[in-house]
């Protein structure tokens, strides 16, 4: 393995256990705060390093919008599923609401067809029918908080999906920096709307708590780019799974938590799934004449 590749997955497994020890805080903070609140402060510690980036790369004109309306559609999905996975933290264990987002490369799958026009063949459509049941495991349907619970971060992972297909759309188009400030105000402006109706007192220990939240998203989500930078995204891909490494440790040691039988079963299955769809995708994108339009940015 070259030394590129070497950095990319580090890159990758460093990401996922920030983004993860960022979503057990923000869980923490979900039992004092409402979501928009919360929402709303952890974008003003998130803020100041998309500016710093942008300052120290190649200045603020890479924060430049040209394409408005593509990025009011990602952000408005974003805003979504970020409501609703963060609701999901609140009733769910850490690794349950996590294993649950791992839907996304499912719903990407069977959503191509028709936001992008691209053609999906019978093997990636079996594996995304094998991936929802995998879910029904995870779910087990019925009508319990639990079984409710579970249709958050399941919305989240929708509202991400979509959200990355239109990423795709705009990536011509529009800097990442530009990408994430726009989604960042976004969710911002919708979090302070919503605190004249649902807020309470900040207390000032957890001032801090915020500002680690957004030094991990900000660190995390930097990191993930550095690792698609560095490796090919068939390489790096399956690397995002460890995800659920770090969902079940800090799911532990912040909340005694250790994901049941069924949730583990369910998730393997996922993960299969997903794994397969990027096996596909990686051998498709060798033939792209096979299969018609080929977006740049796929991942």
């Amino acid at each position: 393995m070259g030394a590129h590749a070497s950095r990319a997955i580090l890159c990758m497994l460093c990401a996922t256990a920030l983004i993860s020890l960022n979503d057990a805080i923000v869980k923490t903070l979900t039992a004092t705060y409402p979501v928009g609140q919360l929402l709303f402060m952890r974008g003003l510690f998130v803020l100041p390093w998309i500016l710093l980036f942008a300052y120290f790369t190649r200045g603020f004109g890479i924060l430049r919008i040209a394409n408005f309306k593509g990025q009011t559609l990602r952000a408005v999905c974003v805003v979504a599923g970020s409501f609703c996975f963060v609701t999901g933290l609140r009733f769910l264990p850490l690794a349950d609401a996590i294993a649950i987002t791992f839907t996304g490369p499912l719903f990407i799958t069977a959503l191509a067809p028709l936001i992008l026009g691209e053609k999906v063949g019978a093997r990636r459509w079996i594996a995304v029918l094998i991936g929802f049941a995998g879910v029904l495991f995870m779910v087990r349907p019925g009508f319990g908080a639990l079984q409710l619970a579970v249709l958050f971060p399941l919305a989240g992972a929708l509202s991400g999906s979509i959200r990355d297909l239109v990423t795709r759309r705009i990536s011509q188009t529009e800097t990442s920096s530009a990408v994430l400030l726009f989604t960042t105000l976004t969710v911002m402006l919708v979090g302070l709307c919503t605190m004249p109706f649902f807020s309470v007192s900040i207390r000032l220990i957890d001032l801090w708590y915020f500002a680690a939240s957004g030094v991990l998203v900000a660190s995390g989500q930097y990191l993930m780019i550095e690792a698609f930078r560095w490796g090919e995204a068939a390489l790096v891909a399956p690397f995002k799974y460890s995800f659920m490494i770090w969902a079940i440790l800090f799911g532990y040691l912040f909340f005694g938590h250790l994901p049941g039988s069924w949730t583990l079963i369910g998730a393997g299955i996922v993960f299969a799934a997903g794994l397969y769809i990027v096996y596909r995708e990686t051998v498709l994108a060798r033939h792209p004449i096979s299969i018609g339009p080929h977006p740049p940015g796929r991942m």
